[in-house]
């Protein structure tokens, strides 16, 4: 009698053992995924296509740079409260899984990346990407493109008309660069285990990578 149950109790125990070691391993494997989630690094690459109120600001670098007629329609515009502006802003994202240093090489695929832009520290529009996008685990850059549609007026009008289109030159004009924007950012990539959010918000710049 004795013996089954010490019988039982082995058998019991060893079943508890496995089980303790598949729980392990999962949590193993999803602390791995979380690193390599984490590992994904973002920064603002450029701005492309900035036009304010259907005004191509490439070649632009100042107020003289427009054309009378442009010159009026842009004042006529701010006048009417209404200064619209958009563009392109190019993410880039590297992803360092690639192989190297013990690491395993893999492809990330961002799901959705949550942002909100900051122009002069100032809050502005909220968005998301519109499709997931693969990231290859080669430790090269892929680009991100997020379309931008926001009227400047609504939170820089106060500052007034040649302050506003200063701004929008330094962003979007010939010498423009992301140098003066940021984006409050949560993504949202695929793992094995189905898609992770990160844990906290991450700033996003132009002058390094975050992650």
């Amino acid at each position: 009698m004795f013996s089954k149950h010490k019988k039982t109790f082995v058998l019991f125990a060893t079943m508890c053992m496995i089980l303790s070691m598949q729980g392990c391993k999962q949590l193993s494997d999803i602390g791995g995924a979380l690193a390599n989630l984490k590992r994904l690094k973002f920064k603002l690459d450029n701005v492309s296509g900035f036009q304010l109120s259907g005004i191509s600001l490439s070649n632009k670098s100042k107020l003289t740079d427009f054309s009378i007629t442009d010159g009026l329609s842009l004042a006529n515009s701010f006048r009417s409260n209404r200064f619209p502006a958009s563009f392109t802003l190019n993410v880039a994202a590297s992803n360092p899984n690639d192989g190297k240093g013990g690491s395993r090489s893999s492809n990330a695929t961002l799901q959705a990346l949550e942002w909100r832009l900051l122009v002069d520290d100032v809050p502005t529009i909220t968005g998301n990407i519109d499709k997931p996008i693969v990231i290859p685990g080669t430790g090269q850059q892929e680009i991100i493109p997020i379309t931008i549609s926001l009227d400047l007026y609504e939170f820089f009008g106060k500052k007034g008309y040649e302050q506003v289109v200063d701004l929008a030159m330094a962003i979007g004009g010939a010498k423009g660069s992301a140098g003066r924007l940021k984006l409050d950012a949560k993504p949202t990539v695929s793992t094995s285990f189905g898609p992770m959010t990160y844990p906290g918000r991450i700033t996003i710049i132009d002058k390094e990578f975050t992650n």
